[in-house]
């Protein structure tokens, strides 16, 4: 896992906000505002915080499902900002996107079998007979029947829905794909297979994710790195066993303080968060968590601080880090 496949380094997405007879641009919501990071080869780079901060933007920016506002995206040493149309849907056969909610994702009109198989005609990858094997293989890789190959999306339950979308995904055999709070909006013990589909697929087929979700503890147990994002920026990057249990930043301390214990009779001792979320189109000046954070001093509001190395990986950005947790 030393292979770096994808480096994004200060993207942006900025989305124009219009008034005025003429709906000229007034002022911009800084969804993403200077994002760097990188993901390895078969790795699972968990990427967490509230909603609204910028996760999903990020994830659809990264693919250029939306086009960012400024930044470089290079995914195996090609730039894919720079790449035009017709070069950009040939190297989507390497990266895929799975959605947040299973009823919406699919279309209502088309039977399973051609849902996954028309990735597999767009790239030319397979045809007739081989096609329909080849979608029956992934049926079976991501535990659906194969009797459902001609039925329709409205007949299948949530989780099976989301086999579904996660076998359209594997259709063209990519290196990377965009988890977009891919079990949110399922039941728990449906969550529980849907995370363990996921790592039989990564160790199958050597698959890297970038997992976006706003549940710390969905992350816990699928990343091996984790970043915290707040307010369309990285606050906190760490290897996800430091991160857990050596949170550095506030508000990844505070995430972690509402994540509930599985045992009722456990109390746990939890931070609450005062405030509410400034708005992307006039961010705070200085650091963007200060309004918020019950330590914020002078330098705060005024500096933004810098995303720097505390330890081994163990990035934060914040000008007062207690010295015990260092």
């Amino acid at each position: 896992m030393n292979n770096k496949l994808l480096e994004i380094k200060n993207v942006k997405k900025y989305f124009p906000v219009r008034a005025g007879v003429f709906s000229r641009s007034a002022a911009a919501v800084k969804a993403v505002d200077g994002v760097s990071f990188e993901i390895k080869e078969s790795e699972t780079f968990g990427l967490v915080g509230e909603s609204g901060c910028g996760k999903s933007t990020l994830g659809r920016a990264i693919l250029r499902l939306i086009e960012p506002t400024a930044g470089e995206i290079r995914f195996k040493d090609r730039d894919l900002v720079a790449m035009g149309s017709d070069e950009l849907r040939h190297m989507r056969k390497e990266m895929q996107i799975i959605f947040q909610d299973p009823y919406s994702s699919l279309n209502p009109r088309m039977t399973v079998g051609s849902t996954i198989g028309e990735a597999l005609t767009i790239h030319h990858l397979a045809r007739g007979k081989d096609k329909k094997e080849r979608v029956l293989k992934l049926l079976d890789e991501v535990g659906v029947h194969a009797d459902s190959f001609n039925r329709y999306p409205h007949e299948f339950s949530g989780g099976q829905r989301q086999r579904i979308g996660i076998a359209r995904a594997l259709a063209c055999q990519p290196s990377f794909i965009v988890c977009d709070e891919p079990v949110s909006a399922l039941d728990v013990s449906i969550q529980a297979q849907i995370l363990n589909l996921f790592l039989d697929l990564q160790a199958r087929y050597k698959i890297a994710y970038l997992f976006i979700s706003h549940d710390l503890r969905v992350v816990e147990h699928i990343a091996d790195r984790v970043a915290v994002m707040y307010l369309g920026k990285i606050v906190e990057l760490a290897k996800a066993p430091d991160l857990y249990r050596n949170p550095l930043h506030p508000y990844t301390r505070i995430l972690l303080s509402s994540v509930p214990l599985p045992d009722p009779k456990l109390k746990k001792k939890r931070t609450i968060i005062t405030g509410d979320v400034p708005s992307p189109i006039n961010p705070p000046a200085g650091c963007p968590f200060n309004p918020r954070c019950k330590y914020a001093r002078d330098n705060c509001r005024s500096t933004g601080p810098e995303l720097k190395e505390y330890g081994p990986g163990h990035l934060a950005s914040c000008h007062y880090i207690p010295v015990d947790k260092i």
